[in-house]
């Protein structure tokens, strides 16, 4: 259909185009002009234009900004070379390149890598996967997962299922999802600096030995039914920014080691860097069975995930009846996508050490002033992590109008007004995102 004279973008959009979670007729979107560094060149439905730093990373992905130079060179290489071939029954450079890097940086002992075309679907295979290994060694009746309330994994169905079955996004399908055991949300924790510079862990030690008891419980209930443990390390994203000791973390390796479990976790916002060690799993100093990654892997350009595992799990898995990992998306290992990772991975290791500590020191200095604002509940940060919990559901409108008219691009959700910002940012950058999110605050909610 002919674009009518002067009609922005936002207004084609609306009806034509749906956006994650918003009705065709919500409010339009604000149109992206253009993308550089750490700003994003904006347009508000009425025309209005903003230049403001992207304090979301857009969705925790863009860590080494828009228009990076190394990403850039590296997909123009792989383009004038090729930019998709199938994976089945061939291979190329970027994928073996990529997963030589991930099984060396990751965690644990991992040795085999399955990629990927989306963080969703790394779940999905490895939920997969662990009924496979299950049926693999005799116990093919262990069709179900443990975790944990307050998780978020994806909206694909498996996926789905080891959310939040209550207070998650996906309520709307409960006849649909797989009846999983869910165990409480862990308790809060919070991780302080102290006067020495060492980090510790505080966290109300009772409620976690009350949360341990139940976690073993239930575990010893469904231990003939179960196939894994799945579980956010640390901090669990869409479900709610919620930071938790890292003893639980360690709690539900020994309960998966006691009964016989997989333990697999799901690093696909947290791997990386971002809460202060390169995977959150470091925190507990635990070794899972199962990784996934994604996000952060390619820099935001294309989409990607692998699913990374213990030569104990692969070694099952080629012992089975199928011999194989029964999963293959057309576009698996994308060499594209591979290209890029390589070279955002290699970003990572090179400068994360330097920045999201910085970026963390930042964010904490400069949010500070929301603990005192009269609808604020908690203030908290975590590595590259800034987070204002408000007392009641965030106005999402007037908060994101307020925080772009201050220079900040945010998206929040629930009562949660947060930023994971690009590792990138200046120090003036981080000033600018957490000034913005404090001051949109006490506008719309002071």
């Amino acid at each position: 259909m002919p674009e009518a004279p002067g009609s922005p973008l936002a207004a084609r959009d609306r009806g034509l185009v749906w956006h994650p979670y918003a009705p065709l007729d919500g409010p339009e979107p604000y149109a992206v002009e253009g993308a550089s560094g750490v700003r994003l060149s904006l347009t508000a439905p009425d025309g209005e234009q903003f230049e403001a730093v992207d304090a979301m990373a857009s969705w925790w992905c863009a860590v080494h900004g828009y228009r990076n130079p190394v990403l850039d060179a590296a997909a123009h290489e792989q383009v004038d070379r090729f930019s998709h071939v199938m994976f089945g029954g061939l291979t190329h450079e970027p994928a073996v390149r990529l997963a030589e890097r991930l099984t060396t940086m990751a965690p644990g002992p991992m040795a085999h890598v399955f990629f990927a075309d989306s963080g969703s679907v790394s779940v999905e295979v490895a939920l997969k996967l662990a009924l496979q290994y299950q049926a693999a060694r005799g116990r093919p009746d262990r069709q179900r997962f443990l975790t944990v309330r307050g998780g978020y994994h994806g909206d694909t169905f498996a996926a789905m299922s080891v959310c939040d079955p209550v207070d998650g996004m996906h309520s709307a399908f409960p006849g649909a999802l797989a009846r999983q055991v869910f165990a409480p949300r862990p308790p809060a924790a919070r991780l302080v600096t102290t006067p020495t510079g060492e980090d510790r862990w505080e966290t109300d030690r009772s409620a976690l030995d009350l949360w341990t008891a139940e976690v073993r419980l239930l575990a010893q209930t469904h231990t003939d039914e179960l196939a894994a443990v799945v579980v956010e390390p640390v901090l669990q994203g869409a479900g709610g920014m919620h930071v938790y000791h890292p003893d639980c973390l360690r709690v539900l390796r020994e309960v998966a080691d006691d009964h016989g479990l997989l333990l697999v976790v799901d690093e696909i916002a947290t791997g990386f860097g971002r809460t202060g060690r390169l995977f959150a799993s470091e925190w507990a100093d635990v070794a899972p069975d199962v990784i996934c990654v994604g996000k952060a892997l390619t820099g935001g350009y294309l989409s990607l995930a692998a699913v990374l595992m213990t030569r104990e799990v692969g070694d099952a898995i080629t012992r089975s009846a199928f011999r194989a990992l029964l999963h293959g998306p057309t576009f698996m290992a994308n060499p594209l996508a591979c290209a890029v990772a390589n070279a955002s991975v290699e970003l990572v290791e090179a400068t994360w050490k330097d920045q999201v500590p910085r970026v963390g020191r930042l964010l904490a200095e400069h949010l500070s002033p929301a603990a005192s604002l009269p609808h604020v509940a908690d203030v908290r940060t975590l590595g590259a992590v800034g987070v204002v919990q408000l007392t009641s559901p965030v106005d999402v409108a007037r908060v994101t109008r307020a925080a772009l008219r201050r220079g900040v691009w945010v998206r929040p959700f629930r009562d949660l007004v947060y930023t994971m910002p690009p590792y990138v940012c200046t120090d003036d950058d981080v000033r600018v995102i957490a000034e913005g999110v404090v001051g949109a605050v006490a506008e719309v909610h002071g």
